[in-house]
C-alpha cells in the first residue's frame, strides 16, 4: 500500500456514517474514523440493522473503519452516577464497534480541575476496565496524547506530556492498547514531535493523527500552513518501521483528502519511500 493510501480522513461529525463510507469510496479513501455521539451518528442509534450494510460496504471496498470518542466526556471521571455512566459509554462504543467490525477506537487520558492524580487514577480505572471488556470481545483502543492548555486555564487535559503518556501506558500494558499519537498535540509542548517518538514505545503505535499548527496554542489547521516540518515527522516514523495509517484532521472532508498529495510530497522530498 502506499503511503498516500495508508493517510486517511476523520469523518468526526460532518456527516452520517453511510454517507462517509460512500464518500471515502468515491474519493479513493482507505481509512476513515467518525464519531458516533450524535446525530446523524447516535451512539445508540447503531443496532445491527444500520451496522450490517455499512461494515459490508466497508469490507467489499478495503475501507478501514474506526471510531472516536468524544474528549469532552471526561474518562478520568471519579464521581458517582457520572463515573459508571463513563464504564457504559466506552462499553457500547466497544460494542457498535464490534458490530460495524471497526478496526480501533480512540480513547482520551481525561482532564482535570487541579485535582491531577486523583483523575489520573480514576482515568486508569475506567480504561483498565474497558480493556478487560475489549479483549474478551476482539476490540483494539487507541489512547490519543491530547493538547496542552495554558497555565492558567482552569481545565486541563491529561496526557499532554510524555511524563503523563507514560504513566498511562506503563500501567496499562494490555495488548490491545495501542497509541493514537496527535502529532500537532506533541507540537505544543517543549519536547515536541521529535521527543514523543523518542520518549514513548514506538512498537505501541496505531495511527498517527494530522493537523499543522504553530506551537502557539490547539489548532487544527491544514497541513504548510503552520510550520510542522512533516518531512522530518515522516522520517522518524517510517524510520521506526512504522507501516500503520496516518489520520487527518483539520479542515473539511475535501481539506483534508487534498492534503493527502502534499503530505506525500513532504515524505518523498525528505527521502522517505512513498511507493
Amino acid at each position: 500500500m502506499t503511503l498516500r493510501d495508508r493517510i486517511g480522513v476523520d469523518l468526526g461529525r460532518r456527516v452520517s456514517l453511510e454517507e462517509g463510507v460512500d464518500w471515502a469510496l468515491t474519493n479513493n479513501v482507505k481509512y476513515i474514523d467518525a464519531q458516533l455521539d450524535i446525530t446523524p451518528n447516535g451512539l445508540m442509534d447503531f443496532d445491527e440493522a444500520r451496522c450490517k450494510p455499512i461494515r459490508e460496504k466497508a469490507r467489499e471496498h478495503g475501507i478501514h473503519l474506526g471510531l472516536h470518542t468524544l474528549s469532552g466526556v471526561n474518562i478520568a471521571e471519579y464521581s458517582p452516577f457520572l463515573s459508571e455512566a463513563i464504564d457504559a459509554y466506552l462499553k457500547t462504543y466497544i460494542d457498535v464497534a464490534i458490530r460495524l467490525s471497526a478496526e480501533w477506537i480512540v480513547v482520551h487520558p481525561g482532564h482535570h480541575f487541579g485535582d491531577k492524580e486523583a483523575r489520573m487514577e480514576a482515568a486508569i480505572g475506567h480504561i483498565a476496565r474497558a480493556l478487560r471488556y475489549a479483549e474478551d470481545v476482539g476490540a483494539l483502543l487507541y489512547l490519543e496524547n491530547m493538547n496542552w492548555e495554558p497555565d492558567l486555564a482552569e481545565v486541563h487535559y491529561l496526557g499532554h506530556t510524555i511524563e503523563e503518556a507514560k504513566f498511562y501506558f506503563e500501567r496499562l500494558t494490555s495488548p490491545n492498547l495501542k497509541w493514537s499519537f496527535t502529532i500537532n498535540h506533541a507540537h505544543l509542548v517543549p519536547d515536541g514531535i521529535d521527543g514523543f517518538i523518542d520518549g514513548l514505545d514506538i512498537s505501541r503505535l496505531g495511527e498517527v493523527r494530522i493537523a499543522d499548527c504553530t506551537g502557539e496554542y490547539e489548532v487544527h489547521m491544514r497541513p504548510g500552513e503552520g510550520n510542522i516540518d512533516f518531512g522530518n515527522m515522516f522520517r522518524r516514523i517510517e524510520g521506526s518501521g512504522f507501516s500503520g495509517h496516518y489520520m487527518n484532521a483539520f479542515g473539511s472532508l475535501v481539506d483534508m483528502n487534498e492534503a493527502r498529495d502534499y503530505l506525500v510530497a513532504q515524505a518523498e522530498d525528505a527521502g522517505v519511500t512513498v511507493t
